[in-house]
């Protein structure tokens, strides 16, 4: 079906919608959609500055998004969470900006991180890719019960002993994992809509919790695997087709749960 370049993205994209489905169950649940666009964000500076200096852009965004994620938890403990989101964003970007302007490619680096690069994805970033994605996988499996109940009923998760505190840093600290991994594939414009569509689209198609989040999981590699398959006939960019089938993914989800 694909040229053997495209192999690699493929490969990407599947091992992203697997570990972007899991965990946007609970992005939807705890209606954290705004933490799913911020924490990317924080996540662009890193790659930025690991592109400047040479290194893997990787390592810079995983590095950042945590950044962001300790960030996040100070402030939020200064005030309201969403204006720590919103300093987050504003402080975040500013800094990337800097950092893309102390270089020589300016508006390629800039599209290449916001938008992702397809043709970008080489077989030396599967690797630390699948690594991340696996340690998402394992910790939000080991957890999954705890994070189901307090995310779902936070009082009776108190009363059972199971600490907010501590399940909201494994619930962010997952999110900033996942959003770095995503960022140079997707771009970070377009991580909160694999980590928020299909999920939002599963909850509506069942209300029994694992069978939704198995739905999320199905959901994001069809909409990964579609997204790829129109870019690659049409020539047009990946990003335009994962953000227009997300919305007409939650949209289709509305009709069928309403016939």
């Amino acid at each position: 079906m694909f040229s053997l370049f495209y192999l690699n993205t493929w490969i990407a994209l599947s091992l992203l919608a697997l570990a972007a489905g899991s965990l946007g169950y609970f992005v939807v649940l705890r209606r954290s959609a705004f933490a799913a666009h911020a924490l990317p964000m924080a996540a662009f500076p890193g790659g930025a500055l690991a592109t400047l200096l040479g290194f893997d852009p990787l390592w810079g965004l995983g590095l950042f998004a945590l950044l962001g994620v300790l960030f996040l938890r100070l402030f939020s403990r200064l005030g309201r969470r969403d204006v720590a989101m919103g300093l987050l964003l504003g402080s975040f970007l500013a800094l990337g900006g800097l950092f893309l302007s102390l270089g020589r490619e300016y508006a390629a680096r800039v599209y290449g991180l916001l938008f992702g690069e397809v043709l970008g994805v080489s077989a030396a970033m599967l690797l630390p890719l699948g690594v991340l994605v696996a340690i998402v996988l394992l910790l939000l499996l080991w957890q999954f019960p705890r994070l189901l109940l307090q995310s779902s009923s936070a009082e009776l998760a108190a009363a059972q002993a199971i600490s907010s505190n501590r399940t909201d840093w494994l619930f962010f600290v997952l999110l900033a994992l996942v959003a770095a991994a995503a960022v140079p594939v997707v771009g970070t414009l377009l991580v909160f809509t694999l980590l928020v569509s299909p999920a939002a689209a599963a909850q509506r198609l069942s209300r029994h919790p694992y069978l939704a989040w198995l739905w999320a999981i199905v959901l994001a590699e069809l909409l990964s695997w579609s997204a790829m398959a129109f870019s690659y006939w049409s020539n047009w960019p990946l990003s335009f087709f994962v953000g227009v089938e997300g919305a007409l993914l939650f949209l289709l989800s509305r009709v069928i749960a309403r016939s």
